[in-house]
C-alpha cells in the first residue's frame, strides 16, 4: 500500500514532548544521544529551537538547532525521523522548519556534521542544497568519522518573519 503524504504539522516541543523526544532518539541512534536533561534544556533554551512532527507525548520526528549569539550562522545539530515515518517527506519539511526558523533569526546560513556512514542524510541535505565543506575524523562518540555541510540561507521575506 502506498503512502499518504499529507502536510506535516511541525511544532516547538514542549517539556510533553520529552518522553517521545527520548524514545525517538532511542529508536534512531546507536551513540550520541540526546539525555533527558538535555531535552529539557533544548526545550527551556532560547539559544536552541527544537521542533517537532506528531501529537503531544507521541514525537513522530524532530530537529534541534543551535544559535550563538551574534552569530549569523545556525547550526542543525540533530534531526531524527521515526522509522514509520521515512520516505514521508517528514525530514525535508523538518530541515524546511529548522532553515525557516534561522532565517528568522537573523541567521544566514546553516551548517550540520552527518555520519559518512549515512547515505540517506547526506541524500537529503544534498537535495537540499547543502554543501560538502569538510571530512570531520573521528567526531562521534563511536569513533565515526563525519562529514560538515553549510548551506546559505536567503534572507526570510518581510511577511514571514514571524517565528513557528
Amino acid at each position: 500500500m502506498p503512502r499518504t503524504h499529507r502536510p506535516a504539522t511541525i511544532r516547538r516541543a514542549t517539556p510533553a514532548d520529552v518522553a517521545g523526544l527520548l524514545a525517538l532518539e532511542e529508536a534512531t541512534f546507536d551513540s550520541d544521544r540526546i539525555s533527558r536533561a538535555q531535552w529539557r534544556r533544548h526545550i527551556a533554551n532560547s539559544s536552541a529551537s527544537v521542533l517537532v512532527s506528531g501529537q503531544p507525548g507521541h514525537v513522530d520526528a524532530a530537529v534541534v538547532v543551535f544559535y550563538r549569539r551574534n552569530a549569523r550562522s545556525a547550526r542543525l545539530y540533530s534531526l531524527a525521523v521515526g522509522a514509520h515515518a521515512r520516505g514521508s517527506g517528514l525530514g525535508g519539511a523538518l530541515l524546511a522548519a529548522a532553515e525557516a526558523d534561522a532565517r528568522a533569526r537573523g541567521c544566514d546560513s546553516m551548517r550540520l556534521e552527518v555520519r559518512i556512514d549515512n547515505p540517506a542524510a547526506i541524500a537529503l541535505y544534498e537535495r537540499r542544497g547543502y554543501a560538502r565543506v569538510a571530512q570531520l575524523p573521528h567526531f562521534y562518540e563511536d569513533g565515526a568519522d563525519a562529514w560538515r555541510y553549510v548551506k546559505p540561507l536567503a534572507p526570510a521575506p518581510a511577511s514571514n518573519r514571524a517565528r513557528l
